[in-house]
This record gives structure tokens, sequence and C-alpha cells, in this order.
């Protein structure tokens, strides 16, 4: 019974309560929950391992001690404790309130894509879907939609693309790939299995590689050569878990290359620090 509905139970009670039968490394990241949860529930595997001093399957291993059935029902179930604990209560009777706040919070979350952004790892990506001989766009999952959208756009623009949302079709491109071609994985959590075993297939094909994802600490993040940091203001402790099957920051990050690819003449000799400002205007 206790399995059925340990998504629905305080997670710092179950780790407190189930804490002496966890192994010692486990203990070291049960800890760092404990004492920063708010934190601890924005890292994906590879960022709460490193948070907290452990490996990635040291995380693992004590999500299924405490009797979950992986890491991510281990952090879902805090993000519900959190939100629980942190939601407030929208005032609804007035529906323009409402949705001025959704639009403000859209906002927030672009303006923050565009200030994480680095503007010259950017513009090399450009590059390298410009020249590529053939751009490989590889995802899973939810993600498999703005891969799509993103392999339309290109090839639009006179870019010749590969996609697919079975993994053996993928990686057999990627097998198949000249020297010329590069690979584009959009992974939300840079830890999706079969997009980091294609990913390691192009590293041993010396192909060139760009990652868009939310998290700097990934295996995605470690295997590509450039990364497009994905982001935004929402994190999972909102209590909004609709926000987890989101891709709005991803498909920010691939308009915003489809505009610079589009446009990148006139960017470059007309507005040369136009694209500067929008995107670092809030850094420090």
């Amino acid at each position: 019974m206790e399995d059925i509905s340990i998504i629905d139970r305080d997670v710092m009670d179950v780790i407190r309560r189930k804490y002496d039968d966890i192994f010692p490394a486990e203990k070291k990241a049960a800890d760092f929950v404990l004492e920063k949860p708010t934190e601890a529930v924005n890292y994906n595997v590879s960022g709460l391992a490193k948070a907290s001093g452990v490996s990635d399957a040291t995380i693992i291993r004590m999500c299924h001690h405490l009797g979950y059935t992986g890491y991510y029902q281990f952090r879902l179930a805090l993000s519900r404790e959190l939100g629980k604990k942190q939601s407030k209560v929208p005032d609804r009777t007035d529906p323009g309130n409402v949705l001025h706040a959704v639009f403000e919070e859209y906002a927030s979350t672009i303006s923050t894509i565009g200030r994480n952004l680095d503007v010259e790892i950017l513009w090399k990506c450009v590059e390298l879907l410009k020249t590529a001989g053939t751009v490989h766009i590889i995802s899973m999952g939810n993600t498999t939609n703005v891969s799509g959208y993103l392999g339309f756009r290109l090839e639009r623009l006179g870019v010749r693309c590969t996609n697919s949302d079975l993994p053996e079709y993928f990686i057999n491109h990627i097998a198949l790939a000249d020297p010329t071609d590069i690979v584009v994985a959009i992974t939300k959590s840079g830890s999706s299995k079969r997009v980091i075993d294609a990913m390691k297939l192009a590293r041993e094909k010396k192909l060139k590689m760009i990652v868009i994802t939310a998290y700097e600490h990934s295996p995605a993040s470690e295997l590509a050569d450039y990364r497009l940091d994905s982001r935004g203001t929402s994190t999972p402790g909102t209590g909004d878990f609709h926000k987890e099957y989101s891709y709005l920051n991803e498909f920010v990050i691939v308009e915003t290359l489809i505009n610079l690819i589009a446009n990148e003449e006139r960017i470059r000799n007309q507005q040369a620090d136009r694209l500067e400002m929008l995107l670092a205007e809030n850094k420090l």
C-alpha cells in the first residue's frame, strides 16, 4: 500500500522515517534535500548528485530505498509538497488581471532565457547550422515536438536535416553521418538515455554537437560542444505541475536560432548591437 500512495506522502517525513535504512552515501544526498529542499527540487539527477557530493547512481538508489520508482517520482513528490507550502491562491475575480499575470510570466520567462544565453556561443551555433552538411536533430518523449518544428523550419531555410522520434532511426542517422554533419540534441533534463547514447556515438565520430537543455550539470551538457541554456523563471517548486510539461523555453531557443539564421546579414550589418542589447540588457 505504501508504494501506491508514496507520491502523496510528505517527502521530508518519508526521508526521516527511512533515514536509518539507507546507506551512508545516500544519507549525504538525503541530508542535502532535508536542509535545502527548494534548491534540491530544481536539480536533475546529475545536479543533485554534484551538489550533495555523491554519484548519479547513489541518487537513484536513495530514491528506490525511500520507496519511489525513481528520481523523477521523488522530485515530483517534492515539488508537490513545496508547492502546497508556497503557492498562493490567485485572485480570479478579475479575469483580465489573471490573463495579464499569465502573459507577464511568459514575458519574464523569455527575458530570463535572454539573460542566460551566451551571445558568442549563440552565433557559433548559427554558423554551425548554416554550414553543416546535414543537421541531425535528436530528442525523446515530449521534446520530439520541438525537434520536429526545428527540422521543419531549418529545411524551409534550405538547411538539410534528419529528424525522428525513434532512437533506432536517429542513432542510425548519426552512424551514417559525414564529417561535415552536426548534431542538435534537445533534452530539457539533459539526461535522456537514448539521446545520451546518440551523443556518445556522435562524439566517437567527432561530430560537432549543440544541446538545448535547462541543466548545466548533465550528461548532455558535458558531451556537447555548445550548450544553449533554456532555463526560465518557472521552477518545479511552484506546485504547477503542468509547467513540467511546458516546452515554451525550448521553443524560444529554436525561434531565436531560426530568426538569426534567416536575418543574419540584416542583424550583423544594420543592427549589430541590437541582439546583444536584447539578450544581455539585464546582465550584471
